[in-house]
């Protein structure tokens, strides 16, 4: 029986009249002897059958300081409680592997009364948290090994609401407070700073949870199901999630004792660990989809899509969301058109969303976050497929230079000399692998500056991996029967980015190369080697041709090239990248050549060379690599569309964080008329 519930029971009107009865009818020569008179009266028994001697205690002093009963006067003062310690510091483990198969005698152990000070001397001078107070059902174990003591473990009871986990469970009122006792909190966990060897921390940890219910059940008589755990957002979490724990959601900064609401602790992501597969089966807790997966067109009628993908923004506060959809369902009406241009467009309306623009760049309407709820939707998009493309690509914009504008630099004169200031625009968008577009995952702005070509390619290699960066996170949560490859052109052929991507598999990598190497210090370079030799296959390939472009004051008018069936060559091979930096390891992957054989006399022949962390083994495979580069340009005409459509070159806004909220407000329009397109003209 939980802590909770003996309290609960206890505070009841019923409970006080027999407690008070039994007080006035019984004599009693400590507390003690109280405290287990009222477990018996009211059943406070363990699993293994004895009285919660300690839980009913507690709570019968808590109940003391409400007047409504006189305990007996304790019969010796309070103890000192301050944890034991060792007199000196633990001495620091020695010659620690690198690697963990290399670390002998790794084993965890139960504390005891006998190792209870060396725990917590550990804890206390070599945690980041240091020492805590734990509350109910507990455990400890020590890790050490041949090398000394290595790290430390702690478990405690489970807080007692905490919305994102109970959210994610879906359990009701009645079974939190019957079974809340069968979660498990890990309070700390500790790899001590010393010890520098990967993969270490989630191993133990990993170790440790599989024998806690035996040790849980000796101790207690009943085993945990759940484990719970809290960490500050400033932590990547990935020992955690390495050791299978899943991320649910934050709390609300309050902490255990927070009994008035102060929100005094900072705001800590929530994970969950399941000790049994079968825990929802064991508490009568219904089943709960919490990773749902949508069609690609799903909600994308004129009546609900507005609300889809811009509700619930965290903007700050509710009725700046329901602001920014107000304004966001006058804007779809006529993208690219002024607000104020808009049919049905009011005084009201076109305030309030120049207030929403005009916002401080301190506050939490950030371009980030406007683009928050269609990021989550299109994860959940990217869910129902087996094959996604991620597709990185920039773009200048280039605003007109406003009287007032002290936000993009001035960048140079377009061709009738017309000053320009600008943002570069980095975005990455997920396709399906026959183009569907599924949703904007990231857009990441850079002010134009008219720095030397060395800052711009160091600025350029920045964007890029911070892209990738961004994808990995995003799908976190994205499951396994998912294949993600993220789609570059030649401006990502950079070693880091590979590099990256060998830290991350879970993203895989196609890049169309822009360099060609020597795999060591002598021999052929890869790509000249690729072009020779015999073809591996064969391949047509659909050239679209391009729209008139209209002559302009940024641009001469475009030629129309027409369509056009291209046949081509395959051939692939096995390539190794030298490291990206001294002393680390050769980057292997797979090597695809694209080239057409017989152009027409007036084109200039097409030709790929592809680099990819995919697995080629066959003709067939290079075909579908050289398919899933032909996806690339579907990011250009989203790009086309944005300009063109949306007409976001044409904003006067002054400042770089209004030209940003108004910029990403239009990537999401502009996904929306090319999913639309697409729709009404499939491939």
């Amino acid at each position: 029986m939980a802590q909770s519930h003996i309290s609960r029971t206890l505070r009841m009107e019923a409970s006080i009249s027999r407690v008070a009865t039994i007080l006035s009818r019984e004599r009693f020569g400590s507390r003690s002897e109280l405290g287990l008179r009222i477990c018996e009266e009211f059943r406070f028994i363990n699993p293994k059958g004895r009285p919660q001697l300690a839980g009913c205690l507690k709570a019968l002093s808590a109940l003391e300081e409400t007047k409504r009963i006189v305990l007996p006067p304790p019969r010796r003062t309070a103890v000192d409680r301050t944890p034991r310690q060792l007199d000196g510091d633990v001495p620091p483990p020695v010659d620690v592997p690198s690697r963990l198969a290399e670390i002998t005698d790794l084993e965890e152990v139960v504390v005891t009364d006998a190792n209870r000070p060396l725990w917590n001397t550990l804890i206390a001078r070599e945690h980041p948290q240091g020492t805590t107070t734990f509350a109910g059902c507990q455990m400890r174990y020590l890790v050490r090994s041949s090398h000394g003591w290595i790290g430390a473990a702690g478990f405690s009871a489970s807080a007692l609401r905490v919305r994102a986990r109970d959210r994610w469970m879906a359990w009701s009122e009645e079974q939190r407070r019957d079974h809340l006792n069968r979660i498990v909190c890990l309070s700390r966990f500790l790899i001590r700073p010393s010890v520098r060897c990967p993969n270490l921390a989630s191993h133990m940890l990993g170790r440790i949870l599989r024998r806690l219910p035996r040790d849980f059940e000796s101790r207690y008589g009943f085993r945990p199901l759940l484990v719970e755990s809290y960490a500050d957002e400033g932590y990547d979490g990935t020992c955690f999630r390495a050791a299978n724990f899943l991320c649910v959601g934050r709390t609300a900064g309050r902490g255990r004792q927070d009994r008035y609401k102060k929100f005094g602790k900072t705001v800590k992501k929530v994970y969950m660990h399941a000790l049994n597969p079968n825990w929802r089966r064991c508490l009568g807790v219904p089943w709960v989809d919490h990773a749902p997966a949508l069609d690609p067109c799903e909600g994308l009628d004129e009546a609900d899509w507005v609300e889809n993908e811009f509700g619930g923004a965290p903007l700050g506060h509710r009725r700046l969301s329901d602001r920014l959809v107000k304004s966001v369902r006058l804007l779809a009406k006529d993208p690219g058109r002024k607000v104020g241009a808009v049919p049905g467009s009011d005084t009201a309306a076109i305030s309030a969303f120049y207030r929403l623009i005009g916002k401080p760049d301190e506050s939490e309407v950030t371009a980030e976050n406007i683009l928050a709820p269609h990021r989550n939707r299109s994860i959940k998009r990217i869910r129902g497929q087996r094959m996604v493309l991620a597709i990185q690509d920039g773009t200048d914009l280039r605003f007109a230079a406003g009287p007032g504008c002290d936000g993009p630099r001035i960048t140079g004169r377009n061709r009738t000399e017309a000053m320009a200031c600008g943002l570069h625009l980095h975005a990455t968008m997920a396709v399906t692998d026959k183009g569907l577009p599924l949703g904007v995952l990231r857009l990441g702005f850079d002010r134009l500056s008219g720095e030397p070509a060395a800052a711009e390619e160091a600025t350029r290699t920045r964007r890029c991996l911070d892209g990738f960066g961004d994808l990995v996170r995003a799908l976190r949560d994205v499951g396994g029967r998912t294949r993600v490859v993220a789609v570059c052109d030649g401006e990502v052929d950079f070693l880091e980015m590979f590099d990256a991507q060998r830290r991350h598999p879970r993203v895989e990598l196609l890049v169309r190369a822009h360099h060609d190497r020597v795999p060591g210090l002598i021999g052929p370079k890869i790509l000249a080697d690729l072009g020779e030799g015999e073809a591996d296959g064969r391949l047509d390939i659909e050239i679209d041709g391009f729209a008139e472009r209209p002559e302009s004051s940024r641009r001469k008018a475009g030629s129309t090239p027409l369509g056009r069936t291209a046949h081509c060559e395959l051939r692939f091979r096995r390539a190794t990248l030298p490291p990206a930096i001294k002393g680390a390891e050769s980057v292997t992957l797979s090597a695809v050549h694209v080239v057409e054989t017989c152009p027409p006399s007036d084109e200039t022949p097409l030709q790929w060379y592809l680099l990819t962390t995919v697995e080629v083994g066959d003709a067939d495979m290079a075909g579908r690599i050289a398919g899933y580069y032909r996806q690339r340009w579907r990011i250009e005409d989203y790009l086309r569309i944005l300009k063109s459509e949306c007409r976001v070159e044409s904003l006067l806004f002054r400042t770089v964080g209004r030209l940003q909220r108004a910029t990403t407000i239009n990537a999401v329009l502009a996904w929306r008329a090319m999913m639309l397109s697409e729709r009404r003209d499939p491939d």
